[in-house]
């Protein structure tokens, strides 16, 4: 007989300090950089701006740094207007979130100071997930990668919801403990409780580096993803 107190026990201890089984590969992983950019970083650019974004940026970019020196590839991401923003979800502009008259003067940019490359990838997406109407799964699948690093702003938002498509596509889920931020930050920890417990491997960027730079050289075949739950 499961008692109220030991279900609700065992929960609470899945969000607090539950770990996913599976392994992180550097041959089978990309690392995902969500709207690291101008309005939501660069600091009094916008009423958008992420005080915490900026603050962890450097330890960001050194995870970049880290994903390239293994070979793991960097695919950036823009909350963008795109498609003269036919193809963004119609609810948003009912929504608290866009209760400002600011617009962005031109094409949203990655804010220069993560220092992305020429030869990395950009996605402009239309919404909060960078799996929405984006060619990100397609790409991924091109790359040859089942395993992907959530990483940016807003943890609650862009991230989260990348998160929880990137599982529901199959993928296997690492999310950066440190390296994403949200606008208040008393947000952080419920939103990454949540993942931790059912849909991702919450890490700080010194625990993925780690998994990701000692890794045992081995067959780089599909992952194993069967639910050990």
């Amino acid at each position: 007989m499961y008692t109220e107190e030991w279900v609700t026990a065992r929960a609470r201890d899945a969000y607090e300090h539950g770990r996913a089984s599976f392994d992180v590969r550097p041959e089978r992983t990309a690392l995902l950089v969500i709207d690291m950019q101008d309005e939501f970083v660069r600091p009094g650019w916008s009423p958008y701006w992420v005080p915490a974004a900026t603050r962890m940026a450097p330890r960001l970019r050194r995870l970049v740094q880290a994903c390239r020196a293994v070979s793991v590839p960097v695919i950036w991401t823009i909350f963008d207007d795109t498609h003269l923003g036919l193809d963004r979800p119609k609810a948003l502009r009912h929504l608290p979130h866009s209760d400002t008259d600011w617009r962005r003067p031109g094409p949203a940019e990655v804010w220069d100071q993560m220092g992305r490359r020429p030869d990395e990838a950009v996605i402009r997406k239309p919404s909060y997930g960078a799996f929405y109407d984006t060619p990100l799964d397609t790409m991924l699948r091109n790359l040859d990668r089942d395993t992907v690093i959530v990483t940016g702003t807003l943890t609650n938002y862009c991230c989260g919801t990348t998160a929880r498509q990137a599982y529901e596509r199959g993928y296997q889920v690492v999310f950066g403990a440190d390296v994403t931020a949200t606008d208040d930050e008393s947000r952080q920890e419920p939103e990454l409780a949540v993942l931790r417990k059912g849909f991702a491997s919450v890490l700080t960027a010194q625990e993925i580096t780690h998994h990701l730079t000692t890794a045992d050289a081995g067959p780089s075949g599909p992952a194993d993803r069967t639910n050990t739950d």
